[in-house]
């Protein structure tokens, strides 16, 4: 239900989404894919353990598990987990719910849609090619384009430069505390759309709209969308 949450404040002039988690049913194959590798090496990790490396690069994501397991047990289990992903990533993962029929009122209403990831290029690229939701985007940023990743603004800025968009003007689709950390620091409005990682108190302090499904995300975006003025008289 979206009847508590506050209606957005503007029409956007662009819609920037993440990916993993997000659009794509990616965050259970990337976990699983994890824990797989761990039970292969004998590895001690609590199977909750790996939801900490939601929304984070790569680089972030191999200092937490060297901290767990060491540096070398942590690279080798990553190169396992990534090949294990890969092989299902590029088979095509399934979408998120709603997100075809969100991506498709944005084009009938030209409005510009943008991917920011902390996936990397071209990876992200083959991702989207594969589970036939690239060509629905004007712009895709990857972790690959920036010199610091989410929490970091740098991907959600430079997509609204790509777009040529300012940042105060988009609006950003989240699932993880992290990418609405990165969207809030770009200046724009978040919503979030929580997949694996439930939204904690100091989440939820951030300010920001927090909904249950892509559908409901959309019952925000719409009014502004069929009547510019709506969202004023309501």
């Amino acid at each position: 239900m979206t009847g508590d949450i506050a209606p957005l404040p503007f029409r956007p002039a662009a819609v920037i989404f993440d990916m993993d988690g997000l659009m794509l049913d990616s965050e259970r194959a990337i976990v699983d894919a994890l824990r797989a590798a761990a039970t292969g090496q004998c590895a001690d990790i609590e199977p909750d353990w790996w939801l900490c490396l939601i929304g984070h690069g790569d680089a972030a994501c191999r200092a937490r598990l060297s901290e767990k397991i060491g540096a070398d047990a942590a690279d080798a289990l990553l190169a396992d987990g990534h090949a294990r992903y890969i092989a299902v990533a590029e088979a095509g993962l399934p979408h998120r719910p709603g997100i075809v029929a969100l991506l498709e009122l944005l084009a009938a209403h030209d409005v510009p849609r943008a991917v920011a990831t902390s996936t990397r290029s071209p990876l992200a690229q083959r991702k989207l090619a594969a589970a036939g939701l690239l060509a629905h985007f004007d712009v895709v940023c990857t972790s690959s384009d920036v010199a610091a990743p989410k929490p970091a603004p740098d991907v959600y800025l430079l997509a609204a430069e790509r777009l040529g968009v300012a940042p105060a003007q988009c609006l950003v689709l989240e699932d993880s505390p992290t990418g609405v950390r990165a969207a809030l620091a770009a200046g724009m409005t978040a919503i979030q759309v929580p997949d694996l990682l439930a939204p904690d108190d100091t989440v939820r302090a951030l300010g920001h709209r927090i909904v249950e499904s892509l559908e409901a995300a959309q019952t925000l975006i719409a009014p502004w969308l069929a009547d510019p003025g709506a969202a004023d008289r309501t």
